[in-house]
């Protein structure tokens, strides 16, 4: 049961919305997770969605589909692309759910960007990928 499982606290886990240049000039975004841990992490599990914080009396609520990506493994210090991402839903709450095992132990944290949030004056270096981006630790 889960009452019976301990979660520990996520440590050296991040998610990043990184923008880069392709060949036509133009910005591409991509959803990328950050494993800053010494170690391996095995059978990553992440779920997006997006959506709106709803206004009470009003039908205008807007939905993204969920998407659920599987890594088998992710190296210590590495990362992985997990999705693209189109500029048009940065207005919503864009929320990644990540669920991953150390050895037999479980992790899971959520990590929501909240509307607006990836925009220019949030967006810094990411070391590691040689990107820049909006960093969500």
């Amino acid at each position: 049961m889960k009452k019976d499982i301990e979660f520990l606290p996520v440590e050296g886990i991040q998610v990043a919305i990184v923008r880069n240049i392709n060949e036509l000039n133009q910005p591409e975004w991509h959803v990328v997770l950050l494993n800053r841990n010494e170690v391996v992490i095995n059978n990553v599990f992440v779920t997006s969605k997006g959506y709106s914080n709803t206004e009470s009396g009003t039908d205008s609520e807007q939905r993204t589909s969920t998407l659920r990506h599987f890594f088998a493994e992710i190296q210590p210090n590495d990362h992985v692309v997990v999705e693209p991402i189109m500029p048009d839903v940065f207005h919503l709450n864009n929320e990644y759910w990540v669920s991953y095992f150390i050895g037999s132990q479980i992790y899971d944290k959520k990590f929501i960007f909240v509307p607006d949030s990836i925009v220019e004056d949030n967006i810094i270096e990411i070391a590691p990928l040689g990107l820049e981006g909006v960093l969500h630790e």
